[in-house]
């Protein structure tokens, strides 16, 4: 009980620098808050009268931890009273500190949703990492995710969400949507990221994937004839193989031999792209949309998209701070 009482002071009974801690002290580091706080202060409102608003970087910070660990928002309210680690990062750590409800936490999320802010902060993100040398947009992968959606009926409409749709890959039916994005080569950093209900054929997302200064470009089997796309026009691009074909190329003739081997240098190169996915849904948890609608999950892949990056690169980033 004393244990207890101490917590609640705002006391740190413990030793243990938990994985979570360690996690959120490197992105306090790494994350650009001043510069992001720059790009939500002319949307945000000026309480003339009652209560002062919460500052905007408490509410960036919380919208973050709602996004790096999959919180509702009554659950980001509860884990604030809940979590005094949580309440540390967003600065709320004082014994007698105000907390925001649901309904404030929420409010800022539709703020950034509204003014479309999410892709103002990957830019900003990646102006900063490209002026630190990290990304050096030479070239371009190309790739695409399905992100389920929720299949059942059994809600108040009575029907899935219209705007979430069907597809097939393999022997598998999914519905739900696509994350498609442009990755550097160099560093396998995001730097252009799109959506797109489930049923939309990769092809038709590629030329929307590319910043326009890459010299070449490369994509999996899917984006076969990408090349005749005149949206596509531009870099020199280095599609994989049709798998069927691949398999019957026999290594001891030579063409083939030499074929397979360009296969290989193709497949390395378009490795890249895999690791933003991985930190998307295994480091961030995203693996099924969390919001109705495409709109509100796509603020929410390009936040997810912009912090990666920063993730990504946090070892170079806190070396040039020290």
């Amino acid at each position: 009980m004393e244990a207890m009482k101490q917590l609640g002071l705002g006391l740190n009974l413990s030793t243990k620098k938990t994985r979570k801690r360690e996690f959120l002290e490197e992105m306090e580091r790494v994350v650009p808050w001043s510069v992001l706080v720059q790009i939500v202060e002319p949307h945000y409102p000026n309480a003339k009268t009652g209560r002062p608003p919460f500052g905007i970087e408490t509410m960036l910070r919380i919208h973050y931890l709602q996004q790096w660990f999959g919180l509702s928002d009554p659950a980001m309210e509860e884990a604030l009273h809940d979590v005094p680690l949580y309440r540390e990062f967003a600065k709320l750590d004082g014994a007698t500190a105000r907390l925001p409800d649901e309904t404030t936490i929420l409010r800022f999320r539709h703020l950034l949703e509204k003014h479309n802010l999410a892709v103002d902060m990957l830019r900003v993100v990646n102006d900063l990492l490209q002026h630190r040398g990290l990304m050096l947009r030479s070239g371009t992968a190309v790739d695409a995710t399905l992100i389920a959606a929720p299949s059942s009926t059994k809600n108040a409409d009575g029907e899935r969400d219209p705007e979430m749709k069907q597809a097939k890959k393999g022997n598998n039916w999914y519905f739900g949507m696509k994350a498609h994005i442009g990755v550097d080569i160099a560093s396998g950093l995001v730097h252009t990221v799109a959506t797109t209900p489930a049923n939309v054929n990769d092809l038709n997302m590629a030329g929307q994937l590319l910043h326009g200064d890459e010299e070449a470009a490369f994509g999996d089997a899917g984006y076969q004839g990408v090349h005749k796309r005149p949206e596509a026009a531009g870099p020199t691009w280095h599609v994989a193989m049709r798998p069927g074909l691949r398999r019957k190329l026999n290594p001891f003739i030579e063409p083939d031999f030499v074929a397979e081997r360009v296969e290989k240098m193709k497949a390395s190169v378009r490795a890249k792209v895999e690791h933003p996915f991985r930190v998307l849904k295994r480091q961030f948890g995203f693996t099924k949309v969390r919001y109705r609608g495409l709109a509100k999950n796509t603020a929410q892949i390009v936040t997810l998209f912009a912090l990666g990056n920063l993730w990504l690169a946090r070892r170079q980033l806190m070396e040039e701070r020290g």
